[in-house]
């Protein structure tokens, strides 16, 4: 099978096309045939040799993927040879096909393709356990999510808003801010002209924020925090150390969260893609959440969907179709 991997840390030039044997479903597993992969910034990082995959697990690269069940292995119940699915990965999903744990599996919502599913099931599941199963926020209460216009900001904004938050985003230009608008946020920030704590210092602090930056923003996350606040940071776009005023915490009674989706335990990833499957698929095959899609790339032009996405003027997920 033809599959991406990084043989040396570097530029998007440094994704290289490779055959690799075909994988092999083993005891709770199955083989699916990759119909498309999503691309998303944590694969960036692997290939410029900051993220590695989890011990064990395969060194394509690849979070997520939609495709068609060809194999199962022994004690998978609930799935057939043939069905179409989305899944949740810890690597492979840039290949031709890929071996997936089946509580890793979700079905296809009614209503959306099988290309466009393969941009769900990471920033749904992501959004989903961070944002309602970690801050637990409630309806009536305000989400900040950074990054609207991305992959996990455009689900945040759609599911926020589904179950009854006010949803706050920040974005890094004027076209973003009308499509995040159009979305449905509330309240949008253009980062460029204006400074987002005192916009939601004003608005009674955020209840939830949803973060992507990590250290350069975490002194401004907790002041723009409300008391009881959430602070759930689940990346580091804006580096890894930082000052934290434990006072201010103190004073809030808040809370700074840090997960990883990624290296958590095949229990925990199943019991998220349960919960996916349960509250927000609905909402998808509604027409009430949609899988937002900038762009798809063929397989062969996966240095070009990298730097599309180092680039950041997409809007939503970008894609790369692989049969």
């Amino acid at each position: 099978m033809r599959a991406v991997v990084v043989p040396e840390p570097g530029g998007p030039e440094a994704l290289t096309i490779v055959e690799l044997s075909d994988p092999v479903a083993g005891p709770g597993e199955v083989v699916v045939d990759v119909a498309a992969a999503g691309v998303n910034r944590a694969d960036l990082l692997q290939r410029q040799g900051f993220y590695p995959p989890p011990p064990g697990a395969s060194n394509v690269l690849g979070l997520e993927c939609s495709g068609t069940i060809a194999s199962i292995g022994d004690d998978v119940t609930g799935w057939q040879v043939g069905d179409q699915v989305c899944a949740l990965l810890s690597a492979g999903g840039y290949a031709e096909k890929v071996v997936v744990p089946a509580g890793q599996l979700l079905p296809v919502p009614e209503g959306v393709s099988l290309i466009e599913a393969a941009a769900l099931a990471e920033v749904a599941c992501t959004v989903w356990s961070n944002v309602f199963m970690v801050a637990s926020l409630q309806p009536g209460e305000l989400l900040l999510a950074h990054g609207g216009a991305g992959g996990i900001g455009t689900m945040a904004i759609q599911l926020g808003k589904a179950f009854g938050a006010k949803v706050a985003t920040t974005v890094g230009s004027a076209a973003k801010a009308e499509f995040v608008t159009d979305l449905g946020a509330d309240v949008v920030i253009n980062y460029s002209d204006s400074d987002f704590v005192e916009i939601i210092k004003d608005l009674g602090g955020a209840d939830v924020i949803l973060d992507n930056m990590g250290a350069a923003y975490l002194a401004r996350n907790v002041t723009a925090l409300a008391t009881r606040g959430r602070l759930v940071i689940i990346g580091m776009q804006g580096g890894v150390k930082a000052e934290l005023n434990i006072a201010a915490l103190l004073n809030k009674r808040a809370a700074v969260i840090a997960t990883s989706l990624r290296s958590r335990p095949g229990g925990e990833k199943a019991a998220i893609c349960a919960a996916v499957t349960e509250h927000v698929w609905p909402l998808v095959s509604q027409g009430v959440v949609r899988p937002i899609i900038h762009r798809t790339y063929h397989l062969d032009e996966v240095a070009l969907a990298h730097a599309a996405m180092e680039a950041g003027e997409h809007t939503g997920k970008l894609l790369l179709t692989i049969s």
